[in-house]
């Protein structure tokens, strides 16, 4: 039974979600929808009970002092709702939470729940996966969904992926199953520096998710952030030969396949983008697989930004994606980003 007291009715809403662990790479889409909480300072109306979903040996509790009394908290799923203000204000419902580790159907339909009943126009899902990508180039980020007609008319690559994946695959097709318009954001991340965080792969899907929603998102240190990571990986690979020599090539290959969008047509068109994502919402802008298998849920039908010096660059042969490592499926992904062979998409 969900109840929602409390919460005011919604103008508009979006919902957007991210998971830490196996589809976070570099942590960095459970980062930026921290982001998005932090900086409209979302509240907190909601959270999934903790025993229905997660095993604690996986995922363990949390031990702390709070005025003298130990307290625990609970790896969980937290929903909270922030609105976004302008001349045309409208409200994002966030979920942000852990990968669950048993349950996934109906942990997806306790989310479409909510979704239903708050009037959630659109479920948008980030991502981030570990990629052959260079730390000095701009991050690839990829937009898909299952919806035909939602890629044709959002401009997404329609999802052909097969292969394991991800709570994010799994929530995306149950919205669609649901008949909810869903879309998956994935951001690669070189997976020679792959720790967290990434706060360049994180700035990456808040432009994203800037141009697909029609939002201004204020971005406060992360572009400073993500400056300083790029610096910090610079020096760290210029320390070691090998490392730098592999980057050099991966950056070639990049910007080889990179070559036929450097069109007129193509820079014209990021152009346009960019003066759209900072032209949103005028001066008066707040800152701020198929899951198809028979069961018996089926599905419903109606962190703070410091600044760190980024761990050494691992050499090419030690930091090869693995499965369960932070978000890369068992097969390398492609150079460009989470496209066909993205997990879960």
């Amino acid at each position: 039974m969900i109840e929602l007291e409390g919460v005011p009715e919604l103008i508009d809403p979006v919902m957007v979600a991210a998971f830490e662990g196996w589809n976070d790479a570099g942590d960095a889409a459970s980062t930026a929808v921290a982001h998005l909480d932090r900086e409209w300072k979302g509240e907190v109306f909601a959270a999934l009970d903790a025993e229905d979903y997660y095993d604690f040996q996986v995922n363990r509790p949390t031990v702390f002092m709070e005025g003298g009394t130990r307290k625990i908290t609970w790896p969980t799923t937290r929903l909270s709702v922030v609105r976004v203000g302008g001349e045309k204000p409208r409200d994002l419902v966030l979920i942000r939470g852990i990968e669950p580790s048993m349950r996934w159907r109906s942990y997806c339909n306790e989310i479409l729940g909510f979704a239903h009943e708050l009037g959630v126009e659109m479920v948008v899902v980030l991502g981030a996966l570990l990629g052959d990508t260079p730390h000095t180039r701009p991050v690839p980020v990829s937009g898909v969904t299952s919806d035909p007609d939602l890629a044709r008319t959002m401009d997404l690559e329609e999802t052909r992926y097969e292969g394991p994946t991800g709570i994010v695959g799994i929530l995306q097709e149950a919205c669609t199953h649901a008949g909810v318009p869903a879309v998956s954001l994935w951001a690669a991340v070189p997976h020679y520096v792959s720790q967290p965080p990434n706060p360049k792969a994180t700035l990456a899907l808040l432009n994203r998710l800037e141009d697909l929603l029609g939002l201004r998102i204020p971005l406060g240190e992360l572009p400073e952030d993500a400056r300083a990571w790029q610096l910090g990986v610079d020096q760290l690979a210029a320390e070691d030969s090998e490392v730098a020599e592999y980057v050099q090539t991966l950056e070639e290959a990049r910007d080889t396949a990179e070559l036929p969008e450097a069109s007129g047509e193509a820079i014209a068109r990021e152009f346009e983008r960019y003066l759209r994502r900072r032209d949103i919402g005028g001066p008066g802008q707040a800152p701020g697989g198929h899951a198809t298998e028979s069961g018996d849920v089926p599905y419903l039908r109606d962190t703070s930004s410091g600044r760190t010096r980024p761990p050494k660059p691992q050499r090419p042969d030690k930091g090869r994606p693995k499965e369960g490592d932070g978000g890369a499926a068992p097969e390398d992904p492609p150079a460009a980003g989470p496209d066909e062979d993205s997990p879960g998409g």
